[in-house]
């Protein structure tokens, strides 16, 4: 099995405020997987899966906040500069 994954230009938008510069002089940029194990996936699973209905319970918060302080440079919730008319949707949440 083969992973493929893309790279886009970002500069303008995800970039925490234009501090973070890509060195396009570096391309072309590769990539590798490391331990990625593949799981099987199916439709059924899918639209079964009721957990994406549900709120995070009080353990589930403070688990994705530690991810969030620890993992996330970026995100899109936050930024003005991109939604100037507003949030999406899902931003509602934050």
């Amino acid at each position: 099995m083969k992973i493929y994954s893309s790279l886009w230009n970002a500069d303008d938008w995800a970039t925490r405020g234009g501090l973070v510069k890509t060195d396009w002089s570096k391309a072309p940029f590769t990539a590798y997987y490391r331990n990625f194990h593949a799981q099987k996936f199916n439709k059924s699973q899918f639209l079964d899966a009721k957990w994406q209905n549900q709120e995070l319970d009080a353990n589930g918060r403070r688990r994705l906040r530690w991810v969030q302080r620890n993992y996330m440079i970026y995100n899109y919730c936050t930024d003005y500069k991109r939604f100037p008319q507003g949030f999406p949707l899902e931003c509602r949440k934050f």
